[in-house]
Order: structure tokens, then sequence, then C-alpha cells
């Protein structure tokens, strides 16, 4: 059994999304950031870095319980696990590897950003939204021009890299992105989208409860580190 701290962010998606691909049994114990529960001490505990996804696989290396952070090395732990969606062969295993950092480095970092200073920061942010707006729309660009010589990002099969950049991807229209100019992209959207795993991860996704909507302004401040949070 996998124990699976989540909520509903794009991070926590992608181990939805490979959790339902590979079928291992999981439960899923939600952490509502917006109300603070990642702040709690017993959550420190399983990771010191105070941030969803986390796994505690019961069944890991050696038979032991093992803990397993940050969604990038989570993929891995997972494919390596069960030997799906992450080649063993060098080349096609670092094509993988490659995208996957695209978006872990890139895509998540850019999209996350350009969210916050569309939806959530204050005004008067007009330079930090023309530049994340701008690296955005670069990357979407260089995701296109994989797809048009690549099947997946990975290479020609579905894999973690997949699984990584679709649900920040999935947010295209939120951020001011259309598909209609990138044919490749929406054809990959489409596939990924119709797979029968993807839909049911989508369906947990959205069945989980979350404060975000009705946070207390100061939760909302403590979450993103704004007001007497601020670190000077």
């Amino acid at each position: 059994m996998i124990d699976f701290y989540a909520l509903t962010s794009p991070n926590v998606r992608k181990i939805f999304i490979m959790l339902e691909e590979i079928e291992l049994p999981y439960k899923i114990i939600p952490v509502d950031v917006w109300k603070g529960d990642n702040y709690e001490l017993e959550f420190h505990k399983i990771n010191p870095n105070g941030k969803i996804p986390v796994i505690v696989d019961h069944e890991g290396p050696l038979g032991r319980p093992y803990t397993v952070i940050e969604s990038g090395a989570i993929l891995m732990y997972l494919a390596d696990k069960t030997d799906r969606f992450l080649p063993k062969e060098t080349a096609p295993r670092y094509e993988v590897i490659q995208w996957l950092m695209v978006q872990l480095t890139g895509v998540g970092p850019m999209f996350g950003q350009l969210t916050h200073f569309k939806l959530f920061a204050p005004p008067g942010n007009d330079y930090a939204l023309s530049r994340y707006q701008t690296e955005a729309r670069r990357l979407y660009d260089v995701l296109e021009a994989r797809l048009a010589n690549s099947a997946y990002l990975g290479g020609a099969d579905y894999s973690i890299a997949d699984m990584a950049t679709y649900p920040w991807a999935a947010n295209h229209q939120r951020q001011g992105v259309g598909f209609d100019d990138k044919p490749n992209l929406a054809r990959w959207h489409d596939a990924v989208t119709g797979r029968p795993a993807v839909q049911r991860a989508a369906r947990k996704v959205e069945a989980l409860p979350t404060s975000r909507d009705h946070a207390k302004p100061d939760d909302v401040d403590r979450f993103f580190g704004r007001g007497r949070y601020a670190r000077p």
C-alpha cells in the first residue's frame, strides 16, 4: 500500500496519473495547503520541505516503508518500482529524463509563476506578468517543436515525461495560450486526455475537498509567503 499525501495542484496531479496508470493500491491522505496542513509538525516529519506531493511506500526497498518527496523523484521511483513508463536502456531512458527535466526546471516553475501573477498577485506587477507570459509561450513553442518530431515528449512511447507535463499544459487556456496554431500539442493533449487512467485521476482530483476558494486571508498570505510571512 502507498500513502499519497495530496491535494489538487498540477504537481500532485502527475502522481495521481502515475498511480492510476500503474494500478498499485494507494490511500489518499488530503493535505489542505490552503489552511496550513502542510505546516503541521507531523507533516514536516514526513517532508521537511513542507510540500506535496509525498508518498510513503509501505512495501519499499528491502520490504521496508520508504518515503519519497518531490514529484519528479516520485515519478521515477514508481517507474523503477514497476518497470513501466521509463525505459531501462540508456539512450531512450535519458530521452525521457531530459524532457522530464524540462518540465521540472522550466514548464512547472514558469507556468506556475504565470498563474500566480495572473490570478493571485495584486495590481502593479506588469513586468513580472509579461516576463512569465513570454517564457511560458516560449516553452509551449519548445514543446510544439518536440512533438512535431516525436509522438510523445520522451519518444515514441507515453512516459513519465508526458505525465509530468500534461497537468500544466491542461491549464493552457487559463494561461492565455491556445492550441489552434499548435497542432502537435493539440494532438498530444487529446491523446493523453483520452487515456482511461488520466480520466480516473481527474475524477479523483475533482473529488478532493479544498478550502482554496474560501481560505482565510492570513492563510493565503502564509501559502504565498507574503505579508507578515515575507522574509526580508
